[in-house]
Order: structure tokens, then sequence, then C-alpha cells
């Protein structure tokens, strides 16, 4: 079997390995042609997917890359893997999808199985998809070609996560677009489920993002009432978590971050309008957590003021600029708030992170292009007036930082198992 993969980022190109790895024949489609090479010359440009991987599978010639779109001609399936954000008013864009949509088109086969992977609201694939691809191709949905949604699901940072372990989601136009789309992903995933429709599968994933990002507020808002009871949030979770039952343990942090929990919640706050309907659950919490970056800054102010120091003309380094601990994925990254939101208050601000050692270009933070991490070393990082601990990644040493920093902000808890306490710690 042949298929196309279009999108190789964090979730195309480790799908297409293991598609290719499964005996598949891959071709990954991109339009970034600097990724294109890069990958033909087997090497990975996402840290936690080695070289070797995409070199093997290269060489075995069951996966190749390229930029033409004409390749999709040649292949039974095709898989799209492309961004979804929200716009500068918080809504969705799918244009990304619809661009794939009518730039595939005209290649598209009789009997062809296009399957759409990017988070979206319920009704994208069976409406906006459907109708590009039927306009630009000729052909109709459910009778000349396949057409199904399958939920992308990865968990960077995760070593025990492997894409084939992961059960797959998936719903057809129709059952037999369901039957194609469960013969392809049978291929390479072990546990299929299957659901009703694309609608149902679209929910699924906005249910399970949904989920985190209204358990994560509800600990965010926690966070600050019993601080000011003067209890210890990350205690009480510990505590908590030892139920066995009716109980799942979520962590407070600076804000939500990576391109899933902050975005895909405001897909069906925007959608459900449509039918007449207000989410009012889930738009406070995502009020909740969007705030969480002030409250940040706001101990920061606190901590600095307790030095007799101002943040105007401080200089604050943020630790940590991914989104999440031990990955070198920065999208939608809370700490580009904080680094803004110092910079804006007068602060003279740095950052380190072991996994982004220069910031590459971003959607929405495009000014921090070409910024480089600050070495970590004791006569740096004792240079600072604060350090404010956004991520938590397992390659810093904190026992160092404890010793090295005069005033630590910590969001993360990361220096609750530090021996050494040398410095003023804030929790925030």
């Amino acid at each position: 079997m042949k298929i196309a993969i279009i999108g190789l980022g964090y979730v195309g190109l480790p799908l297409g390995l293991q598609f290719a790895r499964s005996g598949v024949s891959v071709v990954g489609l991109d339009i970034d042609d600097a990724k294109v090479q890069q990958l033909n010359q087997g090497l990975s440009y996402i840290q936690h997917i080695s070289s070797e991987s995409v070199q093997e599978m290269v060489q075995a010639g069951r996966f190749i890359a390229s930029s033409d779109f004409a390749a999709i001609q040649t292949v039974e399936a095709v898989i799209i893997c492309v961004p979804t954000p929200l716009n500068k008013n918080r809504e969705p864009d799918i244009s990304y999808i619809t661009h794939t949509g009518r730039a595939i088109a005209p290649h598209i086969q009789k009997g062809t199985l296009v399957a759409l992977e990017s988070t979206t609201y319920p009704g994208t694939t069976d409406d906006e998809l459907r109708q590009v691809l039927e306009e630009g191709s000729g052909l109709k949905a459910g009778r000349d070609f396949h057409l199904a949604f399958s939920p992308e699901r990865e968990d960077p940072g995760n070593p025990d996560s492997k894409v084939s372990c992961i059960p797959k989601v998936v719903g057809g136009y129709t059952k037999a677009c369901l039957d194609r789309a469960i013969d392809l992903y049978s291929k390479a995933i072990q546990n299929i489920v299957p659901v009703s429709s694309c609608r149902a599968a679209e929910a699924t994933k906005i249910l399970e993002n949904t989920f985190r990002s209204v358990n994560i507020a509800l600990v965010n808002e926690l966070k600050v009432v019993y601080e000011a009871m003067g209890i210890d949030i990350w205690e009480v979770i510990a505590a908590a978590k030892t139920k066995p039952f009716g109980f799942m343990p979520f962590y407070p942090g600076p804000g939500l971050g990576g391109h899933c929990i902050p975005i895909d919640p405001f897909y069906l706050t925007w959608k459900a309008r449509e039918y007449g309907h207000h989410t009012r659950f889930i738009e406070l919490a995502g009020e909740i957590n969007t705030a969480m970056p002030k409250h940040v800054v706001q101990k920061t102010a606190e901590a600095l003021n307790a030095q007799r120091k101002a943040v105007n003309g401080s200089k604050v380094l943020i630790l940590g600029l991914a989104y999440k601990a031990n990955v070198d994925d920065m999208r939608e990254s809370p700490a580009f708030h904080l680094l803004e939101l110092l910079q804006a208050q007068g602060a003279e601000v740095a950052y380190h992170d072991p996994h982004i050692p220069v910031i590459g270009p971003t959607r929405e933070h495009g000014a921090w292009a070409g910024v480089k991490s600050v070495p970590w070393e004791k006569e740096t990082i004792s240079g600072y007036d604060v350090v404010v601990i956004c991520t938590a990644h397992n390659a810093v040493d904190y026992s160092q930082l404890a010793e090295w920093a005069t005033v630590i902000v910590d969001t993360r808890n990361a220096m609750a198992t530090t021996k050494t306490k040398r410095a003023h710690i804030w929790k925030a």
C-alpha cells in the first residue's frame, strides 16, 4: 500500500514513520522545502524523533519526502495533518485545511481515501473539507472517493508513548468510508476505535482537550485561593491523588501551552454559537487559564519588591521556553507571554532552555525569532535578579539553580525536591 501524509510536523512525521515501519510506502508532503531536503537526507528536525529512525525508513525505500502534490495521484490514501490555529479574534482558522483540500483535489483518483487528523470543530470534514475536495476533483465523497476523520493523539516528551499503541478513534462520512479508514489505520495502529461519524470523531478530540483545559483551570483557580489561605496546592494535590477512585490529578502552571489545549475548546465554543448555545463553563476555564501569566508576573514583582527592587530595570530569566517538559515544542507557550509582559514593565528579559538553543519563527511571537538561550553557568545565572521557572525540564539541575540564583519564582513546584535552598523561593 502507498499513502501520502500532508504536513510533516509533530503529528505527521511520527505517524508517517510508523506507517513506514509497518510496511506501508509513505510519501510525506510539506510545503517547507528545507524540511523535505532534511528528511530525504535522513535527518530529523524534531528532538524526540531520532535521525536514525528517519534514515532507516528512507534507506529502506518506505519513506520519501516531497513538496510535489502530484504524488497524490499514485497513492491509495491521503492523511492530512496540518495546523488549526485561532485567528486574532480567537476564532477558528481552518484555512490550512481548506487550502490543503484545494491543493490535493485535482490529484485525487477514484477510490482514494482522504482522512483528516487536524483537530477542529464537528462538521469540518463533512462540510468544509468535503466541499473543497468535491469542487476541485469533480468527484463525490462517499461515492467516488472515501472521506474520514481520525483525531491525532500525541504525547511528546513521554518515552513510554508510542504511536502504534495509542488507540485510534476513526469516523467515516459513510459506512464504506469508515471501513476503508479502519483498514488503513489497522496497518499501523494496534487498537482502532470506530465511531458513528466524522462529527463524532471530531467531537471526541474536542472533549479530550476541553476536559484537560477545564480541570487545569480548576487547579489554577484553587492555587490562587489556597495560596491566600496559606495552603500549598501541590501538597493538596499529592494527598488527593492517593484516593484510588473518583479523582484524577491535574497540576497548575503559568498558563496553557501547546497546539491543542489552549486552542481546541474555543473551536467548540465558536461552533456552539451557530446552534444558539453559549459554553459558559468552557469560556470561564479559558479566562482563568489565560490570566495565569499575569498572576506569575504579579508574583515576580512581589518577589523583587521583597528584595527592594522593581520590575522596571531588573534582569529576569525565564527558565524553560517549551510549552511542556522535556520537549522542544514552543507552540503557544506561556513563556512568550511572560517575556512580553515583563518586558512591557521595563524588565530586561532572557531565557534558558536546554531543548531550544535558538527561538525559531512563530506565528504570534515573530519578534523573538533568533534570540538565543543564555548559557547554563553560575556566572550567567547568578547575574539575574530573579529566575522564573516556566517549564520544568529534567535536564535542568535545580540544585545548581538553588545555589546560583538569588530569587526564584517557581510555577511548577520544581524546587520542592532540592535539598539546598539558599535562594529565596516563591511559588506562583
